[in-house]
């Protein structure tokens, strides 16, 4: 199964560790209506790649947090796992991520990321609007760590397009290459088509 951009996720309802709190918690994504989601998928607890993927979003926690999004990590480990991962690996101690258990894999299946090979989630990353809708869906290679530079500015974009609605007859267009700060292109659907 793969969604589309603009589709409404599936309800997500498990439980998850919270690192922070030091504590297990029920999570439904319901609770977070109104707020961006941007969960980060990946294979398994106690693996390289991972432990980097969390220590780099964990850098950037805080500036997510500051925008209105909040950022959750999820494989197909159980709760119990992922809190003795974020006890002892000395990346992924340092997390504030909160970690989604997904130890029936039902989550991983219905958003896209289940390697049947494997049995594991793939590393990838979805971005979940406000309205609960997909406007972000990236699939990598098991063995590549994320960019989370590249992740911020896309959700920063797509954060921008959403409280800057244009008017009828234009598009707001983040380009290429694009930096938070940076001026979007405001583009009249009809005068502009080819200048580009």
């Amino acid at each position: 199964m793969q969604l589309e951009v603009n589709e409404k996720v599936p309800e997500i309802k498990t439980k998850a560790y919270f690192p922070e709190e030091k504590e297990m918690k029920d999570f439904s994504l319901d609770d977070y209506k109104g707020k961006w989601v941007i969960l980060t998928f990946y294979p398994g607890d106690f693996t390289f790649v991972c432990a980097t993927d969390v220590e780099a979003l964990t850098k950037k926690y805080d500036d997510f947090i500051k925008n209105n999004a909040y950022v959750f990590g999820i494989s197909t480990d159980s709760i119990f796992s992922h809190k003795v991962w974020s006890e002892t690996s000395p990346r992924a101690s340092k997390s504030k991520i909160p970690l989604i258990d997904d130890f029936t894999k039902k989550i991983t299946e219905e958003y896209g990321f289940l390697n049947r090979e494997s049995g594991a989630a793939r590393r990838g990353l979805v971005i979940i609007d406000p309205e609960q809708r997909l406007q972000y869906f990236a699939i990598y290679n098991d063995g590549l760590g994320k960019d989370v530079d590249h992740i911020f500015s896309s959700f920063m974009g797509l954060k921008f397009m959403q409280d800057n609605p244009t008017p009828a007859g234009h598009a707001c267009v983040i380009p290429a290459n694009w930096k938070p700060g940076d001026k979007p292109l405001d583009i009249d659907i009809n005068k502009d088509a080819g200048k580009l």
